[in-house]
C-alpha cells in the first residue's frame, strides 16, 4: 500500500485516481505528477513499486505545499480576513456565503439546517 503525505492512497483504484486523495492534489496536478515521474497513469497503486512511490514524493516536495501545510496556509488565509474585518472575514464568521451569493434562498449548505419559526405556535382554530 503507497503512503505518500501521510495519505494511504487507496490501492486498487488506477495511479491518476489514487493521487487526488491527497489534499492539495486534482486531476490535472495528479496527471502532470506522473508524466514527470513517467508513470503510466492507468497502472494500479498497489502495482507501483518502490522507486515510482519515492518519485511521486520527490516531485511533491518539490512543488509545494500539500496536505497539512496547505490546510493550515487556508485556515491562516481566512484567520486573517477575520481579524482584518474586512467584508470576507465578516461573512466567514458569521456562517454566511462569501462570495456574493444569494441568502434569501439558498446557502443551506453554508448557514446549516433551517431554524423553527415560533416553538409551540398555537393555531387558530377553524369556525364551523
Amino acid at each position: 500500500m503507497a503512503r505518500i503525505a501521510g495519505v494511504d492512497l487507496p490501492p486498487k483504484k488506477r495511479a491518476e485516481i489514487g493521487l487526488t486523495y491527497i489534499y492539495g492534489i486534482g486531476r490535472a496536478r495528479s496527471l502532470s505528477i506522473l508524466m514527470r515521474s513517467h508513470i503510466d497513469p492507468d497502472k494500479k497503486v498497489k502495482d507501483l513499486t518502490e522507486d515510482e512511490v519515492t518519485k511521486i514524493r520527490q516531485i511533491l516536495e518539490e512543488e509545494g505545499a500539500v496536505e497539512g501545510d496547505l490546510r493550515k496556509e487556508t485556515a491562516m488565509n481566512v484567520r486573517r480576513l477575520i481579524e482584518i474585518g474586512s467584508y470576507r472575514g465578516m461573512r466567514h464568521r458569521r456562517s454566511l456565503p462569501v462570495r456574493g451569493q444569494r441568502t434569501h434562498t439558498n446557502a443551506r449548505t453554508r448557514k446549516g439546517p433551517r431554524k423553527g419559526t415560533v416553538a409551540n405556535k398555537k393555531r387558530a382554530t377553524a369556525k364551523t
